[in-house]
């Protein structure tokens, strides 16, 4: 009889969620790059768009959907269950957030501070780059967002 240490590690999309956590981080140049809408969720979380902190996550984690991704931006769609969570991250770039539903987030900061930010759907509004926090969503519904980095305004 096999034990969990004996089987292949399952690799990408059809890896279970335990073998996801426990497999080691790819460098960012090893990840498959998620390209366009047809990008599933664990390609669009793996690409290497921002530096993620260390740490465990006790959170169901946000799903990250890449729509465009060129020279010039990156348009990601975010989709949160309630309690859902980024993980740590930082931008690499000025960034624009356009909610998609009314609701709550709550930022954290890697100092222990937090905030809340009420979303009111199709208002914007932007961000600099460079500031470290993960986003949870705040509240009992789903919530989902639309995030549109520009490269051209390196942080």
């Amino acid at each position: 009889m096999s034990t969990a240490s004996d089987r292949p590690r399952a690799e990408g999309p059809q890896a279970t969620s335990a073998e996801a956590v426990n497999r080691p981080r790819q460098d960012a140049s090893d990840r498959p790059r998620a390209e366009g809408p047809q990008a599933t969720s664990t390609e669009a979380v793996n690409r290497p768009r921002k530096e993620i902190s260390g740490g465990l996550r006790c959170r169901e984690p946000a799903v990250a959907t890449v729509q465009v991704d060129d020279a010039h931006v990156r348009v990601t769609r975010w989709d949160f269950a309630p309690g859902a969570e980024t993980g740590f991250h930082r931008h690499g770039w000025y960034y624009v957030v356009v909610p998609v539903h009314d609701g709550t987030l709550h930022i954290e900061f890697p100092d222990g501070s937090k905030a809340e930010a009420a979303l009111t759907a199709a208002v914007a509004y932007q961000r600099p780059a460079g500031i470290e926090h993960n986003v949870i969503n705040g509240g009992t519904a789903p919530l989902s967002f639309v995030e549109t980095e520009l490269k051209a305004l390196p942080g």
